[in-house]
């Protein structure tokens, strides 16, 4: 069962949808308790990052997601939900995240003189990480303004928007993308059945 996390911000609905295509069992639930009793965690995202993280510590699921995530439980987080696993962000008054992994979140450079936030489809470039080296070159829907720049090698995937930037970053049990694979029709429905397998 699949734990889809509720913090008042995000696209839980497409989320869920997906799954329930796919015939996979999910919920979703601002519920720690019943989020840790999920086999796996979703942590989706749409929106701001310093709203983000005051909504996770005001349902008081800030601790219960870093401590699923040390436990070594299966979790994907999409769009924000990647950004949220970093240190800080640039977005608002410089927020901290949950800081699972080091380095931050940058704004796309103004002079890449593309239109920000990045909205539309673009392809992604899989390094050699287990879950998207059969997704090289497909491509995935993404919209945002603000990109991660770890300081590990977490490099899953990266995609050109003006610049180069992490598309998807895996680590052990974590697995988090820039863009929304709940939005991405074949392919991405697809990496929703790939790590609903893991």
């Amino acid at each position: 069962m699949i734990g889809i996390i509720d913090y008042g911000m995000g696209n839980l609905g497409s989320v869920k949808k997906a799954f329930d295509y796919l015939s996979i069992k999910s919920f979703v639930s601002s519920d720690k308790e019943q989020l840790i009793k999920a086999d796996k965690i979703v942590l989706p995202g749409v929106g701001a990052f310093e709203d983000a993280m005051n909504n996770l510590n005001k349902y008081n699921l800030t601790k219960m997601i870093i401590n699923e995530i040390n436990s070594n439980k299966p979790f994907l987080g999409i769009c924000l939900g990647l950004q949220l696993l970093f240190e800080y962000s640039e977005e608002g008054n410089n927020p901290t995240g949950l800081g699972i992994f080091k380095g931050g979140v940058k704004k796309f450079d103004k002079s890449i003189n593309l239109k920000i936030p990045h909205i539309g489809w673009n392809d992604i470039k899989s390094k050699d990480c287990s879950l998207l080296t059969s997704f090289d070159n497909q491509y995935f829907y993404f919209v945002h303004s603000y990109y991660v720049k770890p300081i590990e090698d977490l490099n899953c995937s990266i995609t050109t928007y003006g610049e180069e930037f992490v598309s998807a970053i895996e680590s052990n049990n974590i697995l988090a993308t820039q863009f929304h694979p709940e939005k991405s029709g074949e392919a991405g429905l697809s990496l929703l059945a790939d790590w609903a397998k893991v």
